[in-house]
This record gives structure tokens, sequence and C-alpha cells, in this order.
């Protein structure tokens, strides 16, 4: 039988306003990587025109590529004509140039250079298309399943997109997979062999930002007059708490620079981290039957932490739900039960309760009882009318 019960949590928030946000982007997606936690989901789940933010794929090929040892950094490619001229954001590669690997990822990233992109995928596939087929088919791989490429540069095109969600997704696998790579995303400044001097800003406006108690370190901005303005964040507090946020459909450039500020703070500040429950400590009971004790103890392996709006104290609910009761023998460390959190706005938390110590069975004594109980409530139930 499942058995519930509710459970009080000691946890003492200062009373500040409700946690909701409105954003003035057409779709958006905000993550504590930190926790697991999603904090806004606007529309993140349809395919939209990603503009350059879909270089992150591009990206995301190379260094798979580079963490298999198929290339390195020095490795030098091939510039075509097709590369060359192509229009938008540019590295100002020429068609006598061998750029390295090292010098594409920041031509990528900081120049956001289309030339570059074209470089890349007709050095690893032989052909642009070939290479976005690949993006496709391993965007499947990883889940982005609202994800179709036609290009590795996000040149406009009906069948190229993706959804905020999937771009927040990506940005978190570049952020734990490539930590080798990813310092690259706060760089603001480059030029290919001096070719650039105007066009050689990172673009991303966070990175800009002095002060405060978060600092901004990726990742990509995107703008087509289909797109708008769009950001693939990430941005990092003191105490190393870190979100990933997407934005797009922003009606100017100025817009995307406010609204990344505003949704950074937003995530930053109107959620903290709390301990609901210490590692080891006990948290609840659960019924044993058959065993040497009629209880055992719950608790979790590690402490439980979770990302709580400001605001949320009252609004907190927790309960321990587990089949029981349970039967002897049970092992400490044994997982039989677990905590639900649920918190308004968030999706429920679920941490697993193990036995805190060994039950182990009844003897002979304790089935003869057992049995005793048993037969009891079989013949004289507690509900029976009085004679």
């Amino acid at each position: 039988m499942l058995r519930r019960f509710s459970l009080a949590l000691a946890l003492i928030l200062t009373s500040t306003p409700v946690w909701s946000f409105e954003t003035q982007a057409t779709a958006a997606w905000v993550y504590d990587v930190t926790t697991g936690t999603v904090l806004m989901d606007k529309n993140a789940q349809t395919p939209i025109p990603p503009a350059s933010m879909s270089k992150l794929m591009t990206l995301n090929m190379l260094f798979e590529a580079l963490a298999e040892g198929r290339y390195n950094k020095d490795t030098t490619f091939a510039v075509s004509e097709k590369a060359w001229k192509m229009g938008g954001s540019k590295m100002f590669v020429k068609p006598d140039d061998r750029p390295t690997v090292d010098e594409l990822i920041h031509g990528i990233i900081v120049n956001s250079g289309n030339d570059a992109c074209v470089v890349v995928a007709e050095g690893m596939a032989g052909s642009e298309d070939e290479f976005a087929r690949k993006m496709t088919a391993r965007a499947q791989e990883l889940g982005m399943n609202n994800s179709h490429f036609s290009n590795s540069s996000g040149w406009p095109d009906p069948d190229h997109r993706m959804s905020a969600h999937d771009l927040g997704l990506l940005a978190v696998r570049l952020i734990e997979e490539f930590p080798d790579y990813y310092p690259y995303f706060a760089l603001e400044e480059y030029s290919y062999q001096g070719r650039v001097p105007a066009n050689s800003r990172n673009r991303n406006p966070l990175l800009r930002i002095q002060g405060g108690d978060w600092q901004a370190d990726g990742l990509k901005t995107g703008h087509t007059q289909e797109a708008g303005y769009g950001l693939v964040g990430s941005a990092v507090q003191d105490g190393g708490r870190r979100i990933v946020f997407v934005i797009a459909g922003l009606s100017s450039e100025q817009a995307r620079a406010e609204e990344s500020e505003r949704i950074a703070n937003w995530a930053f500040r109107e959620f903290a981290m709390k301990t609901l429950a210490k590692g080891g400590q006990r948290v609840a009971e659960a019924e044993v039957w058959m065993g040497a004790a009629d209880t055992v103890g719950l608790v979790p392996a590690q402490d439980v932490e979770r990302l709580i709006p400001a605001g949320a104290a009252g609004k907190m609910t927790a309960e321990v739900v587990y089949a029981g009761p349970l039967k002897a023998p049970i092992a400490k460390g044994d997982q039989i039960a677990e905590l639900v959190v649920r918190i308004p706005g968030l999706p429920d938390s679920r941490i697993a309760l193990e036995a805190e110590a060994d039950v182990p069975a009844g003897g002979f004594t304790k089935k003869l009882m057992t049995a005793a109980q048993v037969l009891m409530q079989r013949f004289f139930p507690a509900d029976a009318p009085a004679t």
C-alpha cells in the first residue's frame, strides 16, 4: 500500500515579492545549472529562427572532433570561394588563407563569422549541406528534438530552426562538456590578422557589465530581420551558482541588452539556495512489517539543497511517499522512500530517502505476535459495531 504523509520543513525565508517575471522576448528559457531547475519557460519548445545563435551547434561539432583527437587547435583548413563571399558578420578570411582551428573558434565566437562557419563545415564534412545534415542528426542524438539545420552559420532559411529550450540545452552542454574551450566565450575582442578592427568586438552586451554579484561569461548573440534580436547567455554568481538563459524575438539591440540584464538580475536575486534537510539526518519514519523493529528512520544520503523563490516559504509543501509497511529485513542505505517537495511555479522535487539503520527480520516471537495481530484484525476489526 502506498503511504503518504505531510512533513514540516524547517525553512525560514524573508518576505519579498513573488517570483513571476514578464519578459518582452517572444521565446525564453531560463535554467539554473547548479540545481537543474527551470525558472522560466515561455514558448521554449517552439522552433524559431535562431540566427547566429545556432553557431553554437557548429562549435559543438568542432569541440567534439577536438575531444576525439580528429583535429587539434593547430590544424588548418582551406578557405573556399563560397566561404570568402559569405555576407553578414565575417572573420574576413581570404582564399589563400589557411586559418587554424583555434583562429576559427575565435572568429566564430567573437566575430560571429559566417565565413568561419563555412570554413569549418567544409573542412569537417566536405560541404556545408553535409555538415548541416550531420548537425541535425547529432542534435537529435542529444535530445534537441526541435532543431533542424540548413547551414552552419544561422543564415536565414525557412528550414533552419531551433527552439529556445534546445539552445539552452546546447549551452549547458558546451559549459559542462568542454571546459577547456568555454573561456573563449568570454573574450571581448578578436581580429584575424588585424583585418576586422571595426568588427572585432563580441556583441554579447553582458560581458561589459561591471560590478554586482554576478558576471556573464558567454555565449552567443543572434540577429536577422526574421528572428529579431536574441541571446544565449550564461552568468555565474559569487559562490559559484550558474544560470543559462535564452531570449529571442527582441525588437532592438538595446532591448536585447536591457532584457538580458533584467533576466540575470531576476534569476539571481529572486531565488536563493536553501538547505531543506541535512544528509544523514532523520526526516521521518516508515512502518516495518515482520522486523526486529516496528519502524525505520528515513534519511537523505546528502544535504537536500533546493532553489527557493523569494516569498515562497508559506507556499511550500512536502510529503514522504513509500510503499508500506516495509517488509524486513532492511539494510542501512536501502532506498525505500521519497521526499516530494512542491514549490508553486516550479517542478516537483523528488529526493530519495534511505534506511537510517539495519532492520533484521523478527524472530519466532515477533512472527507469532504479528500473526496474532493479523488474526485479531480479521476477526475483531476496529470498526466492528458494539454488541
